[in-house]
């Protein structure tokens, strides 16, 4: 049995339910547990293989419950690559879902805007992704039980759960937009010359996660979506004045509109 499986089953161990959505809750989204009833949370700590989160908004928690009773899996908080960990380490979560049951992965983080049209507040569901971190979690020698030597990128966002979101969001007024996401490692914060460089590329927002979990994610046959709130901006001329602790202030100002799109990715996606 695989490090994986081993996991999985300790989990089940300690909990009633099969989930079906995994659902990370990303920088200052930490609120958007709040529609999950809760079954159980299990501290990162106490789970082999997970690794405790140092960044500040990261609680590293593992929380079971259901969400208008379809059962869920959510991760308070996510490690990331900047922190030292390795993308085995960071998307070690990711794969252990595939085997508690999870058919679909929601992620949730904070970016910086690069797209002109954006603003501070706006969500961007993810259509599409630019890796810029110089690694890759499906480097080494390939399990094929996990997922394919060669993985195909070019659907790697379920565009069911892109439409629910885009009419969610036009029938309820919710500003949001469809982007490219650009992942660097951080944990600086971009120069202006490279967020022009990423515009140029062709990317909308920019952020230090998401990509190797949904590399993973994909590689398991997951079903994926991507949610972002634009929490800073790089624009062509400006940059606007960034910092942790506004990254989550805006976060958490925009996580009532985030609450009511995953909700209702989670209750309308079938399969």
């Amino acid at each position: 049995m695989n490090k994986y499986k081993k996991t999985a089953e300790f989990l089940k161990e300690k909990i009633n339910i099969q989930p079906k959505f995994g659902i990370i809750l990303g920088s200052g989204l930490s609120n958007m547990k709040n529609i999950i009833e809760i079954e159980k949370t299990i501290s990162y700590e106490n789970i082999p293989g997970f690794k405790k989160p140092t960044t500040e908004g990261h609680a590293g928690n593992l929380i079971f419950g259901y969400i208008k009773n379809i059962p869920v899996v959510a991760m308070d908080g996510r490690n990331h690559f900047y922190e030292g960990y390795s993308m085995n380490d960071i998307t070690f979560p990711i794969r252990v879902m595939k085997y508690l049951g999870v058919n679909c992965l929601i992620t949730s983080n904070a970016v910086g805007g690069i797209n002109d049209n954006y603003s501070v507040g706006d969500i961007v569901v993810i259509r599409d992704h630019i890796n810029l971190m110089g690694s890759n979690p499906l480097i080494g020698k390939n399990n094929k039980e996990l997922g394919p030597r060669f993985l195909i990128m070019n659907d790697v966002y379920d565009n069911t759960m892109i439409e629910l979101v885009k009419n969610y969001g036009q029938k309820n007024k919710i500003k949001l937009h469809e982007g490219v996401y650009a992942a660097l490692t951080g944990p600086n914060f971009e120069t202006l010359a490279e967020y022009k460089f990423l515009k140029t590329i062709g990317a909308d927002i920019v952020g230090m996660s998401t990509i190797p979990e949904v590399l993973v994610a994909k590689h398991m046959d997951l079903l994926v979506c991507s949610l972002s709130v634009v929490t800073n901006l790089g624009t062509e001329d400006t940059m606007s004045d960034t910092s942790h602790d506004s990254v989550q202030d805006v976060a958490n100002t925009a996580s009532k509109k985030m609450i009511e799109l995953v909700k209702h990715i989670v209750i309308n996606r079938k399969g």
